[in-house]
């Protein structure tokens, strides 16, 4: 499967697909699309890439789920991965801004940002764990998603055409 096909299938004839399997090239082409938009959006505009975020991230865990599936692992497992990128977005916000301190502010606001900073130790500690673990989950599934597909009709249909 070429680039401008993978772009298609993903968003058109599977945009919410999530049985059946996908080749390598259909995950990897959509994978660098998606990459390429987000990278061009945002350098247009920051509402436009949230827009473009929103509109691809269907396509892409279903593409995700297919592929998984088509070297024999459950689709749903693509849902660790997502779910631990949510995690830490909707935790990262809660951590103090190390660059305040350092940044010519006076010296009270500066010590209001430490005690800010030394009272959340913990969060930073659980933070620093969450990204741990998202950089050893984030390896394996670059690990599974590189195999090749099941040459055999599997559980989740037969092989994808290349």
């Amino acid at each position: 499967m070429d680039f401008q096909t993978a772009i298609k299938t993903c968003l058109t004839e599977k945009y919410a697909r999530f049985q059946g399997r996908a080749s390598r090239s259909e995950y990897w082409w959509f994978f660098l699309a998606v990459i390429i938009g987000g990278l061009v959006t945002s350098l247009i505009w920051w509402p436009l890439n949230l827009l473009f975020t929103l509109a691809v991230i269907v396509p892409m865990l279903a593409v995700g789920a297919r592929r998984l599936q088509d070297t024999g692992r459950p689709g749903w497992y693509i849902a660790i991965p997502a779910g631990l990128s949510l995690l830490m977005s909707l935790f990262a916000p809660s951590m103090p801004d190390p660059d305040a301190m350092m940044m010519g502010s006076d010296p009270a606001a500066q010590m209001e940002n430490m005690d800010a900073m030394m009272g959340n130790m913990g969060g930073m500690a659980f933070f620093a764990i969450l990204g741990l673990i998202q950089l050893i989950v984030s390896l394996v599934f670059l690990w599974w998603l590189t195999r090749p597909s099941d040459p055999a009709p599997n559980a989740y249909g037969p092989p994808p055409a290349a």
